[in-house]
């Protein structure tokens, strides 16, 4: 039994939330930082288990948990061994801001973390500042070192592309010449509360992918369990260039993942207009083939792309409400 819906898109990768909390205030996402939704218990681990459990056995092999920022759980060391624990998980991840990397990444590696998503949306230690509210560049580059050095496998820098911000290609090239890590352009996307910014710093990943086709980086083929990412390499560089680009046509038709929330939300896509609630089949694993059924069923309502052309951004407030 495989996750399959009614495009033949077959669905290998988990995204989970297991928190909305966040300590950083990007201004794309939380620009006046993350306020407690007191109605909100997020998922204990007992009911993390029984997520993982069933999705693995519907054919998921890659999970990455997400935010909010994921590492602020004080179990999260024991989330990420319980998934580990799983013979059929062959990709344990994680996306975070950093803040704990440095002094917190080997232990997470001990427990089964095999990559990593870091978030840095400048190398300028002003812009920095100015885009997440944190002056902590230096301590992220830091983690980002410390995570390489540890073996972590995959390592990633996630950069939301503002125009006029953060948006210069040579800025980046020098550092990731000399380390095997991918850098990764997001485009701005546009949320519920993030419709002015959007409007006034969003750019088309396309003026980057031009730059790099010109500067002769090629595009490496998508392997089975890879994101949405357009992925480009270059013979005199160790790193690599990663564009992810949902404005662009056809982003939708390979889509390979479903996201479940921190409250225990099935979402079908990160801006779709409604969720399926699994949180009442999460307390006991005697109720897996409800939960199974559930999941199964709610894979015949998802649409074949998303509307955000059209300004239509779904039930998604902001990117740390189901995990960005």
């Amino acid at each position: 039994m495989q996750l399959m819906d009614n495009y033949q898109r077959r669905f290998q990768y988990l995204r989970l939330s297991i928190t909305e909390l966040c300590n950083f205030q990007c201004q794309y996402c939380l620009p006046n930082g993350y306020r407690p939704n007191k109605d909100h218990h997020f998922l204990t681990l007992n009911e993390i288990d029984n997520i993982v459990s069933i999705f693995t056995e519907l054919g998921v092999h890659k999970i990455r948990l997400t935010g909010g920022e994921p590492t602020l759980r004080r179990d999260f060391i024991d989330i990420l061994s319980m998934i580990a624990s799983y013979p059929s998980v062959r990709d344990v991840a994680v996306t975070t801001n950093g803040s704990r990397l440095l002094k917190n990444v080997h232990h997470w590696h001990q427990a089964g973390l095999s990559s990593i998503n870091i978030s840095i949306d400048s190398f300028s230690p002003h812009l920095f500042k100015l885009i997440t509210g944190q002056d902590k560049l230096k301590e992220l580059l830091q983690g980002v070192e410390k995570s390489l050095e540890v073996g972590i496998k995959k390592v990633k820098i996630n950069t939301v592309l503002m125009k006029n911000m953060n948006d210069k290609l040579s800025d980046y090239l020098a550092w990731i010449k000399q380390r095997p890590v991918e850098l990764r352009f997001i485009e701005l996307m546009e949320t519920g509360e993030s419709q002015d910014l959007f409007n006034r710093y969003h750019l088309a990943g396309h003026s980057i992918e031009l730059q790099l086709i010109e500067q002769g980086w090629q595009l490496q083929p998508k392997q089975a369990l890879s994101g949405p990412a357009k992925v480009y390499f270059h013979p005199q560089y160790l790193g690599k260039i990663g564009l992810i680009m949902p404005y662009s046509k056809d982003f939708c038709k390979s889509c390979n993942r479903l996201r479940v929330s921190s409250i225990g939300k099935l979402h079908y896509c990160l801006f779709g207009d409604a969720a399926v609630d699994l949180r009442d089949l999460l307390a006991s694993s005697e109720q897996k083939a409800q939960l199974k059924a559930r999941i199964l069923a709610s894979l015949m309502i998802k649409p074949e792309k998303h509307l955000l052309h059209q300004h239509k951004v779904g039930i998604t407030p902001n990117l740390s409400y189901i995990g960005g």
